[in-house]
């Protein structure tokens, strides 16, 4: 039996600790938050779901380097559900903690620094496994998996985004992890491969529409950053084209796109009556209300196309829904649980020790036959 650890007892993080839980053969899973409160109401939801007292609750602030290798010491593995701006602090914590960490990622330039980390962890002989959710993570595999199955692949085409069933105006949005990784996303450029080569493209560019099952019908897609992670570079010269857009309902792209012009995602203080302010601070604190409410489910759509010429040889696809017996989100499903069997992995040692890519960490078989069992069905397979 394993003893697991979640940093973050958020949304993501508690359905990952309710994954550990179910699966993962624990002795126990500790959830550890700035917020003791917050850390407790997920370790009793997680305990109360499984009818048995597997979970308990830390208060641990990620800050605190000498306090976070305390929490991790005792651990076999654990998820960082933190911000993505503390995962590096995190990894690094893990080294000196000698406990292996996987995360949820979302931004590339600091999933590189954690990967610098890789001869530090062998010498741990611990794994350190960034960007493990749903996208960057699940897609991800998905893509791996496709490409082992098609002769001589030379391009792969991810659709993503998890959205409202009933979409409320003005965004036709609902705010299901983070809202700073949202913005993160809706910023900055995306890492592609393009004529085989790894090339930028702004965040909110390319915009196509395209359609999916009921009942989501006719959306939009558009590139934004953070979701390919690694995997252009892991495949330039290999593939001519691998990139990934975010699906959203007809006309939320042009919203998105209008405040961004407008500066109102920057980050870079501006005075107002003689008060520094920084604009993607202003937007969350204004928009966050209007994206966020509880009485309307969601939903993950999930697509990913590979082929070798103009056609795709393999459409793998995923539309899954919120949980009414659990009564998690189909966001929180498809991005803690994910991520929650990765530490599972590297628990069970089925993860070498160093700092690698998650495209090149785990066997795309073994990972997709262990999400079924989690209910996450995979069309195309």
């Amino acid at each position: 039996m394993f003893k697991y650890g979640v940093l973050g007892a958020g949304r993501q993080g508690t359905a990952a600790a309710y994954d550990m839980a179910r699966w993962g053969d624990p002795s126990s899973v500790s959830i550890a938050d700035f917020d003791l409160d917050r850390a407790q109401a997920a370790a009793d939801r997680v305990n109360r779901l499984l009818g048995r007292n597997v979970a308990r609750a830390s208060r641990v602030d990620v800050r605190d380097r000498q306090a976070l290798v305390a929490w991790l010491s005792p651990l076999d593995a654990a998820l960082s559900a933190v911000p993505y701006s503390f995962n590096l602090a995190v990894a690094e914590a893990a080294v000196d903690a000698g406990t292996s960490v996987a995360d949820l990622g979302g931004n590339t330039d600091v999933v590189r620094r954690e990967l610098a980390l890789d001869e530090d962890a062998r010498e741990a002989g611990i794994s350190i496994v960034p960007d493990c959710g749903l996208m960057p993570g699940l897609g991800n595999i998905l893509a791996m998996y496709a490409l082992e199955k098609l002769e001589n692949p030379r391009w792969v085409h991810i659709y993503v985004g998890g959205l409202p069933q009933h979409p409320q105006p003005p965004f036709n949005y609902k705010l299901s992890f983070n809202i700073e990784g949202l913005t993160n996303e809706y910023t900055g450029n995306a890492v592609i491969l393009r004529g085989g080569k790894v090339t930028e493209v702004p965040a909110l560019s390319e915009l196509e529409m395209l359609d999916f099952p009921e009942p989501l019908g006719r959306c939009e897609a558009f590139v934004t950053s953070g979701g390919t992670s690694t995997v252009p570079w892991t495949l330039e010269g290999k593939l001519d084209e691998y990139w990934e857009k975010t699906v959203r309902y007809p006309g939320h792209r042009d919203q998105v796109k209008l405040f961004a012009d407008a500066g109102f995602l920057g980050l870079d203080p501006v005075e107002v009556d003689g008060v520094e302010v920084a604009p993607r601070k202003l937007f969350h604190r204004l928009v966050k209300p209007l994206i966020s409410f509880d009485d309307d489910p969601d939903l993950v759509i999930l697509r990913v196309e590979a082929g070798s010429g103009n056609s795709a040889g393999i459409v793998l696809e995923m539309l899954d829904f919120y949980d009414p017996e659990t009564g998690f989100m189909s966001m929180e499903r498809t991005t803690g649980f994910p991520a929650a069997m990765v530490v599972e992995m590297m628990a069970r040692g089925e993860i070498e020790p160093g700092a690698c890519p998650l495209e090149v960490s785990i066997s795309p078989d073994l990972y997709l036959s262990r999400l079924a069992v989690r209910g996450l069905k995979v069309s195309g397979i």
